[in-house]
């Protein structure tokens, strides 16, 4: 019962997934038997440089990629099991990404912009709700080229939790970003992760954001090479950058 119950926590679990790319004396391995668990509602950063498989990994459990080997698991159930309609489903109802470029539409406004995704999503919050969560009510109807970096990345941080993800995957949120700016779109998904409860990935190069996380999980040639916990972590405005 208490592994049961243990596991009702868990969002994702990986078993050895590899991911190679290219064949013979032209093979890269950019995942080598990664195995983990994500526990359900946490902020956790991943940590690592450049080609060390951060983003190879958070695409194969967003669904965008699979794994050359080994098993990944999403509340229990195996995505190699879904048929390419369930894990489109999968993606579209329990996935939110954010990309370090916005991807906004320009010709839209910031809340047209979010309204694109509660249109279609199956029980959304309202598009002006969701960029109140990101502290831009006073900006729903600017349209890209009239915000900051920093204010399009909200919107884009909107755009992806307005339909209530499970999850909210972020592949360097801030790495066009000056610190101010940088600072404010942190604090929004941490805002986003302590307020409805999203569990939120966050890659990084900046080590400086572990502060913020509930875990962190640090990544060097394909593996993990270590996972800490942070008992306490940081409101964002409290580290250095």
């Amino acid at each position: 019962m208490l592994d049961q119950v243990a596991q009702e926590h868990i969002v994702f679990r990986t078993d050895e997934i590899t991911k190679q790319y290219g064949v013979g004396e032209a093979v890269v391995h950019a995942l080598r038997g990664v195995t983990m668990e994500i526990p359900k509602g946490e902020l956790i950063v991943l940590l690592g440089p450049s080609g060390s498989g951060k983003s190879t990994f958070l695409n194969i459990i967003g669904g965008l990629d699979q794994p050359t080997s080994g098993d990944v698991h999403f509340k229990g159930a195996a995505l190699a099991d879904m048929t390419d309609k369930e894990l489109t489903y999968f993606r579209r109802e329990n996935v939110g990404f954010v990309f370090q470029s916005y991807n906004l539409v320009p010709s839209l406004t910031a809340l047209e912009n979010v309204e694109l995704i509660t249109d279609i999503a199956r029980d959304p919050m309202p598009a002006k709700e969701a960029l109140a969560a990101v502290n831009l009510k006073e900006r729903l109807n600017h349209f890209p080229s009239q915000l900051s970096g920093g204010e399009q990345q909200r919107v884009a941080i909107a755009r992806a939790i307005a339909k209530r993800p499970e999850v909210l995957l972020c592949d360097e949120p801030t790495g066009a970003l000056d610190s101010k700016t940088g600072i404010l779109v942190l604090e929004a998904l941490q805002n986003v992760n302590r307020t409805y409860g999203t569990t939120t990935i966050i890659i990084t190069h900046n080590v400086s954001i572990a502060d913020v996380a509930d875990r962190v999980i640090y990544f060097a040639d394909g593996k993990v090479e270590d996972v800490v916990v942070n008992e306490h972590p940081k409101p964002v405005n409290e580290i250095g950058w």
